[in-house]
């Protein structure tokens, strides 16, 4: 079985333009650091999110984007950080800046990413970057999405959450790109039994909670995505 701890060992942080809770990327930040010996993981800011470095002690080693929405304070501090690589896009391109950040991070190797910065009020935005999940398991990086409230993941068969490192109280699931077939939770409050989840019927899978230390999440086929939420 595979273990989810407080995340998994994380080599690279994207962070995007979307909203972004910066006290708490902040100390999200520094205790992934801190998790790894106080190595930094490769630091990469998509277009806007060059703003959320300014004022910090940090500075990202690569900014990727068309850089359309940054501002010119923005610009500057760009200016400024000689040592940060510059990856400048056109506006007409297919990929939004997020997707390009995490390609070209998994074509440097990058096979754990964390992306900060992607939830906010665009949700065509959201729903882009939610889709950034399957492209990394499909180009073999696992992609993790978090914010102050949720953290968000695809999750594979066989996994088991530790109520030690949840991030939050409340565990749900969602299918995507289709069905899954043979859903077993167990060691929840809501446990299910070999259940063919559909896409309109997943609101059954909201809210759960863990009832012990541990629980597992077991699956036949499809691609499962699991969000931790606080209140």
């Amino acid at each position: 079985m595979k273990r989810l701890n407080k995340g998994f060992m994380i080599d690279t942080i994207i962070v995007s333009g979307g909203n972004i809770q910066k006290d708490f990327a902040l100390d999200f930040l520094k205790n992934q650091i801190r998790k790894i010996d106080n190595a930094i993981p490769v630091l990469i800011a998509a277009d806007k999110g060059v703003e959320f470095f300014m004022d910090t002690e940090y500075a990202p080693a690569i900014a990727v984007g068309d850089f359309d929405s940054l501002s010119e304070k923005g610009r500057k501090y760009l200016r400024a950080h000689k040592e940060t690589e510059i990856i400048s896009l056109k506006p007409e391109k297919d990929d939004s800046d997020t997707q390009s950040a995490m390609n070209l991070a998994i074509d440097r190797r990058a096979r754990n990413i964390l992306l900060l910065g992607a939830t906010g009020t665009r949700m065509d935005h959201f729903m882009a970057n939610l889709g950034l999940l399957s492209l990394g398991k499909k180009r073999g990086a696992k992609v993790a999405i978090v914010d102050a409230n949720n953290y968000i993941s695809l999750i594979p068969s066989g996994s088991v959450i530790k109520k030690e490192g949840q991030f939050g109280k409340y565990v749900s699931f969602f299918p995507v790109g289709g069905e899954v077939e043979g859903l077993t939770l167990v060691g929840f409050k809501y446990p299910l039994s070999r259940y063919h989840l559909k896409p309109e019927d997943s609101g059954l899978t909201v809210s759960n909670e863990l009832i012990g230390d541990e629980a597992a999440v077991f699956y036949e086929s499809g691609t499962l995505m699991m969000i931790m939420s606080r209140d």
